[in-house]
């Protein structure tokens, strides 16, 4: 199953069937939002909102741990992420969307694995996740490709045909939150590489591929990042932006899912391979 991850400005997929909601409470707390699960082009998808109905979840308390759970516990094996983000490179413009792939964590507070060794929670389950936690194994993934190239293929195809503005490749760049950085934050993230910066894609990212699940992150330019543009940075300004591309997004989920293939050629299933120590 596909499990869609919403951000700010994106919190149902309207148009889709419908066909349940599930209220779940995992090992790891309860999830941001019930899981929405609905038909789209003749295939059960799972809609979980980021940031909770209401947006009530602010970047550094989303509940991470219980959403990618949750969706373990419901049979998803490859999530997309949606996103607004601020752009940094000078080619990004407000409105572009960028497909990641690679990440920076600038993060302090957040709990980013489900593999804590002896503290580890111990879950039922007879899957690999599972019997490493209760075993109270410590586990390194590799994230030298952390973003699904299958899923990725199949978003630049979707992006082309739609005939929507788009970039390849961009470095993300998580920070802490829930203010937005400052001008000297922007420039040193500019030049460890970042692309765009933004406050969710981490640990979003690496937990999911601690479960063996796919993982591709779409993000949305919303606006300059702080400091280049001169302006002040509001949230207004990101979740109109959202809205204006409400359709464009609507349109690009509805087309991703009937053109991702069912099965899985990529290498993410394998990621807790030789990872355990």
């Amino acid at each position: 199953m596909i499990g869609i991850i919403g951000g700010s400005g994106i919190y149902n997929i309207e148009g889709a069937r419908i066909i349940k909601e599930i209220n779940i409470s995992t090992p790891f707390g309860k999830p941001s939002s019930p899981v929405v699960i609905m038909d789209i082009e003749g295939r059960e998808v799972a809609f979980l909102s980021r940031h909770g109905r209401g947006h009530i979840y602010p970047p550094h308390l989303v509940p991470y741990r219980a959403n990618l759970w949750a969706f373990r516990e419901i049979g998803v094996s490859r999530v997309l992420s949606l996103s607004a983000v601020g752009g940094i490179n000078r080619k990004l413009q407000p409105g572009d969307y960028v497909v990641i792939s690679d990440f920076i964590d600038l993060t302090k507070n957040r709990k980013s694995t489900f593999y804590e060794g002896i503290r580890s929670i111990r879950v039922e389950g007879e899957d690999k996740p599972a019997k490493l936690l209760r075993e109270g194994k410590v586990v390194h993934i590799d994230v030298s490709e952390a973003y699904c190239p299958q899923m990725k293929t199949v978003l630049y195809k979707v992006l082309e045909d739609l005939n929507l503005p788009f970039h390849a490749e961009g470095i993300y760049a998580c920070t802490e939150g829930p203010r937005f950085e400052t001008p000297a934050e922007i420039r040193a993230i500019e030049k460890l590489g970042g692309d765009v910066v933004g406050m969710t894609g981490y640990p979003e990212v690496v937990l999911a591929r601690e479960l063996t699940m796919c993982y591709a992150s779409l993000c949305v330019v919303a606006n300059p990042a702080a400091g280049i543009s001169g302006k002040r940075l509001t949230s207004q300004e990101v979740i109109e932006l959202m809205k204006s591309k409400d359709q464009e997004i609507k349109l690009l989920i509805k087309r991703f899912v009937s053109e991702l293939p069912e099965e899985r050629t990529c290498n993410c299933k394998n990621a807790l391979e030789d990872a355990e120590v």
